[in-house]
């Protein structure tokens, strides 16, 4: 197979080649490395550049000063330093081989050669390198074929890889969901591992865990990575009482809808579908997502229609919310719910406290206030102002001051 080359802004801009070349000068290698790599040969965005080298930790920061860059000792004792060049860091890391692992952190030791390097990765779509002028070396000659095959596998033996970082497992099934490919399947091993060390997730950051489950949850079409993990025991461990069924419908909602907004949010409507117990301290969601999540999951138990829920969501999560429903309901979305929720969004209750007062006030007002407008939401936000003034002051149940 013939190594193919990768370009780009993020490989041809004047920040990376500068890193690289102050290293080349030097007599050293630099590659391009991992998760720009692979995107690059995708053809999906890269938002980050790693670089790896034989230069010694200490030496890079020589040479970043030697160049006018700034360079951060961020992970020095892992090899890494970020060099800042143009306002963009960038991690370069010296090539190294485990000596010894501890879950999440290792003893390393430094090296010269790049097939170590490489075999210490987790994936081998991820152990592909770029030189300078785009280039690509595979040193174990696996990435480039598993990549163009979109088959997720680990670097060597999948339990060794697993056991070196737990959180490989929830990384599994979230690269199967990003860059596999369905058809395929899941890699046998892989699965096997996954499932033998699944109670391990317990043990792992909450932090770590939620950022990989929105990862996750934000692919293409996350079903059936999620099946699976249900199917090895790793969902129980991550999201108990979690629903894979329901988002599987909501995928297939949302590709009928459009894709309906999924963007950088639908991970949120994807959860509230999925539901499981504690979703938001599990994953220690922040507080604007679990107040989101809450609202979501609260408007999926609740009647309203679509053009309730866009006046008391909004436009976006009411659209969440609407799909969300269907979804764990096993619902078809009724003909025009989109422009229902959007024209509820837009809605504007057309009373206001001065319109009842000073007849009402106080305790008396808000209640007016409140059943003025649930009978206008009821409506369709049909009734107008003096319709709801003289609905508030004519109600039996509203207390007047004597």
């Amino acid at each position: 197979m013939n190594a193919p080359r990768v370009s780009g802004d993020w490989l041809h801009s004047e920040d990376t080649q500068a890193v690289l070349a102050m290293l080349a000068r030097a007599g050293f290698h630099a590659f391009c490395v991992g998760g720009c790599v692979r995107n690059a040969l995708l053809g999906v965005p890269v938002s980050d550049v790693d670089i790896a080298t034989d230069a010694l930790p200490e030496t890079v920061s020589a040479l970043a000063d030697l160049a006018g860059l700034r360079a951060v000792p961020t992970g020095i004792e892992h090899g890494t330093v970020t060099v800042v060049s143009g306002g963009t860091g960038y991690e370069v890391t010296t090539f190294r081989h485990d000596i010894e692992t501890f879950g999440r952190h290792a003893r390393v030791a430094f090296s010269i050669d790049l097939r170590a390097d490489a075999a210490r990765r987790d994936f081998t779509m991820n152990a592909l390198y770029a030189r300078a002028d785009g280039h690509v070396i595979d040193p174990l000659g696996k990435g480039l074929a598993d990549l163009r095959a979109r088959r997720v596998r680990f670097v060597g033996t999948a339990e060794n890889r697993i056991e070196e970082d737990y959180l490989r497992i929830l990384r599994f099934f979230r690269f199967c969901a990003q860059y596999g490919d369905p058809a395929q399947g899941f890699d046998p091993q892989a699965v096997a591992a996954c499932a033998a060390h699944a109670a391990q997730l317990e043990n792992l950051s909450r932090e770590r865990v939620g950022a990989e489950m929105r990862r996750l949850l934000g692919a293409p079409d996350p079903a059936p990575s999620v099946a699976a993990m249900e199917e090895t025991g790793v969902l129980a461990h991550v999201l108990p009482g979690a629903a894979p069924d329901a988002l599987a419908r909501l995928v297939a909602l949302e590709a009928a809808a459009g894709g309906a907004g999924v963007g950088a949010g639908g991970w949120i409507r994807r959860l509230a579908a999925l539901g499981g117990e504690g979703a938001a301290e599990r994953l220690r969601l922040s507080r604007t997502a679990a107040q989101d999540l809450q609202r979501l999951r609260a408007a999926m138990t609740g009647k309203a229609g679509p053009a309730e829920l866009g006046y008391r969501l909004g436009a976006a999560l009411g659209r969440d919310a609407a799909l969300a429903r269907a979804a764990q309901a096993g619902t078809a979305l009724a003909d025009g719910w989109e422009t229902a929720i959007e024209r509820g969004a837009a809605a504007e209750f057309p009373l206001r406290p001065v319109d009842l007062m000073p007849q009402l006030q106080g305790a008396a007002l808000g209640a007016a206030l409140k059943r003025a407008k649930e009978h206008w939401i009821a409506q369709d936000f049909a009734p107008g102002r003096d319709e709801l003034v003289q609905l508030a002051l004519s109600s039996p149940s509203t207390e007047r001051p004597a």
